[in-house]
C-alpha cells in the first residue's frame, strides 16, 4: 500500500474521529427522543431562504437546516464531514479531492451528485456569493471523475481553502433546478430545495417558517424532530416572554436584549452557552462610506475611533457578552496580533483631529452632520446606535439616526446608500476568508453584500493581503497579517466596536442545539427534545 503523507493521515484521522463521535451521539439518544416540534426565534425575518443568494444571519439560521455544505467544523475549527465524507489534499497543496456521501437525494427526490458540487462552485456561487467568489477565484479547474468524486485543482496553494466549505461559505445548490437559468429570478427560489434533514413546508410572512422532517435524509435515523418552526417575533419583550413561558425553545445571536442575560442565567428552566460562534468570529464596527465627505479623510475616521468607548459598549450594552475590538481581526481568528496600534477612548484626541481638519463647531457645537443607518436586529443594536450618536455629539459630530427593516437595510448597505451604519460581519476562522474581503480594492462591488462596502482603497495593502492568502508558512503569514492590521489601524477605514460572544439560549429539555463551531446555523439533524 502506498504510504500516505503526514498531512493526509491527519485529515483521515480527524475524519474517523468525527464520524465516530457523530455515530456515538446518534446511537445514544435515538430510541427515546424521536419526534416533537421545536420552536426557534427568527429575528428579523430573512429576505429569502435561498442560501446561495443571501447569507445574512436569519437566512443562515433557517436555511442551514435545508441546505448543506461539503464540510462542517468542530469547535477547534477542525474540518468534519458533511456532504463530503472524506477528502485528500495533494502534498503540493494544489489538488483537493472530495469523496461525497452516497445515497443522498434532493428534497424533490432527484439524486445528489458531483455535478451539483461542480455547478455550485463553478457556475452558481461565483455569480451570487461574494465570499465564495473570492475563495473560488483561486480554482484552476473542477473535475468530476464520477458521480461521487470532485477534484478541485488550484492555480496556486491557498492556505485557508479547506475552511471555505461550510454551508454559509459554499452552500451546495441543485444543478437540475438552476443550470442555465437566471439564478436570482428563477421560480425555484419560491420553494427552497436542499439535501438537509428538514424540508421547506410553509412560510407565512410575518409569522413563521415551517420545516418538516426529511424522511429520505442520507443520515440513517435522522433527524429526530418532526417539525421546526422559526417564529418571527419583532417585539423584543415578546421574544423574552415567549422564551420564558416555553412557547419558543431556542434564541440566539441578539434575539434577547443583552440586558436580560443575568435574568435568563438565573432561570432554572433555561440554559445559556456562548459556544457555536467560533467559526464565525463576529466583529462589529461602524461602516464608514468614504464616498461621503468628510469620511474620505482618515483624520476624521480616526477621530470617530477615539470618540468611542468600547469598554462601555461591551459592559453596559452587551453585558459582558462582547469585548472591545482592538482592530480589524478578531482575537478568536487566526493570525490575530494584540500588539498592533489601538484606539483608546480619548475624546480630546478626537477633538484635536477635527480642529486640525478645520471643522470648527458652529454656535450649536456642531462641526458636521451625518446619517447613521441602524442595524435592524433588535433593541441591543438600537442602543448601540444611540450610544454612537451621543458619543459623537460630544466631539461635535451631529448624527441623524435612520431605521429600516432587514431587507431594506441589506439593500441600502450593499448599494452604498448610507453615510455610516452599524454592522457586524463574520471572519470565518481566517483573515483570507472573512477579513480582507472588507478592505481589498478589487472587492468593491456595488449591490453585493459582504464586499468592500466603504470604498476604501490601498494598493499596497492589496498586495499584502494577496501574499498572505497564498503563503503556506504560518510564521510568514502572521508577519503579513500583522503588517496588514497595522496599516488598517493607521487608515481607520472602519470604526471597530466589539468582538461578539453571542448567547444561545435553550430550554433545558432541548438537547444538541450547539454541536459544532457554526452553532445554530447547523443542520439540527441530531437536535432532540428530551422526554
Amino acid at each position: 500500500m502506498k504510504q500516505l503523507p503526514p498531512k493526509m493521515k491527519s485529515i483521515l484521522g480527524q475524519l474517523a474521529l468525527g464520524a465516530a463521535l457523530m455515530a456515538s451521539a446518534a446511537s445514544g439518544v435515538h430510541a427515546q427522543t424521536r419526534g416533537g416540534t421545536l420552536n426557534v426565534i427568527l429575528n428579523p425575518e430573512p429576505p429569502t431562504l435561498i442560501y446561495g443568494l443571501n447569507q445574512q444571519t436569519p437566512t443562515q439560521i433557517a436555511a442551514g437546516k435545508i441546505y448543506e455544505g461539503l464540510l462542517t467544523y468542530d469547535f477547534d475549527l477542525t474540518a468534519k464531514p458533511s456532504l463530503a465524507k472524506s477528502w485528500e489534499i495533494s502534498p503540493d497543496g494544489l489538488v483537493y479531492t472530495f469523496h461525497l456521501q452516497q445515497g443522498v437525494t434532493w428534497h424533490d427526490g432527484k439524486p445528489f451528485t458531483s455535478e451539483d458540487v461542480r455547478f455550485s462552485l463553478q457556475d452558481y456561487l461565483p455569480q451570487t456569493h461574494p465570499r465564495a467568489r473570492g475563495n473560488l477565484s483561486h480554482v484552476a479547474s473542477i473535475e468530476t471523475p464520477d458521480a461521487n468524486t470532485v477534484k478541485i485543482t488550484l492555480k496556486e496553494p491557498y492556505a485557508p481553502f479547506l475552511n471555505a466549505f461550510e454551508v454559509s461559505s459554499a452552500p451546495i445548490m441543485p444543478a437540475h433546478l438552476y443550470k442555465g437559468t437566471d439564478f436570482r429570478n428563477n421560480p425555484a427560489n419560491q420553494t427552497p430545495i436542499g439535501t438537509g434533514p428538514f424540508k421547506f413546508k410553509e412560510w407565512k410572512r410575518g409569522q413563521y417558517v415551517q420545516l418538516v422532517r426529511n424522511e429520505a435524509y442520507w443520515q440513517a435515523g435522522l433527524p429526530y424532530l418532526d417539525n421546526v418552526y422559526f417564529q418571527v417575533i419583532p417585539d423584543s419583550a415578546s421574544r423574552l416572554l415567549a422564551l420564558e413561558n416555553g412557547s419558543v425553545q431556542v434564541a440566539s445571536f441578539g434575539d434577547i436584549d443583552f440586558a436580560f442575560l443575568p435574568q435568563i442565567k438565573a432561570n432554572p428552566a433555561l440554559e445559556v452557552t456562548t459556544k457555536g460562534y467560533e467559526f464565525a468570529g463576529p466583529l462589529s464596527w461602524i461602516e464608514l462610506n468614504h464616498r461621503v465627505k468628510p469620511l474620505d479623510d482618515k483624520r476624521f475616521r480616526q477621530a470617530i475611533q477615539y470618540a468611542i468607548d468600547r469598554d462601555f459598549i461591551a459592559k453596559r450594552i452587551f453585558f459582558g457578552a462582547a469585548k472591545p475590538a482592538t482592530g480589524p481581526i478578531s482575537s478568536v481568528t487566526s493570525f490575530y496580533d494584540p500588539n498592533i496600534p489601538q484606539y483608546k477612548y480619548d475624546p480630546k484626541k478626537a477633538i484635536a483631529l477635527l480642529d486640525e481638519m478645520g471643522l470648527k463647531p458652529d454656535a450649536n457645537g456642531k462641526r458636521v452632520s451625518l446619517r447613521l443607518l441602524g442595524l435592524p436586529y433588535g433593541d441591543t443594536w438600537n442602543k448601540v446606535s444611540e450610544y454612537v450618536k451621543n458619543s459623537l455629539a460630544k466631539v461635535g459630530i451631529d448624527v441623524v439616526l435612520e431605521s429600516t427593516d432587514a431587507g431594506n437595510w441589506a439593500r441600502r448597505y450593499a448599494n452604498w446608500d448610507f453615510d455610516m451604519t452599524v454592522t457586524y460581519l463574520y471572519q470565518y476562522s481566517d483573515p483570507a476568508l472573512g477579513v480582507d474581503r472588507s478592505y481589498r480594492s478589487d472587492n468593491i462591488r456595488q449591490g453585493v453584500y459582504g464586499t468592500n462596502i466603504s470604498g476604501y482603497t490601498n494598493p499596497e495593502l492589496d498586495k499584502v493581503f494577496s501574499a498572505a492568502s497564498l503563503e503556506t508558512d504560518k510564521q510568514k503569514r502572521q508577519q503579513l497579517y500583522t503588517q496588514a492590521a497595522t496599516t488598517l489601524a493607521e487608515d481607520a477605514p472602519s470604526a471597530w466596536l466589539v468582538e461578539l460572544s453571542f448567547p444561545t439560549i435553550t430550554s433545558k429539555s432541548v438537547k444538541n442545539v450547539t454541536t459544532s463551531a457554526i452553532g445554530v446555523a447547523e443542520t439540527f439533524a441530531t437536535t432532540y427534545i428530551q422526554k
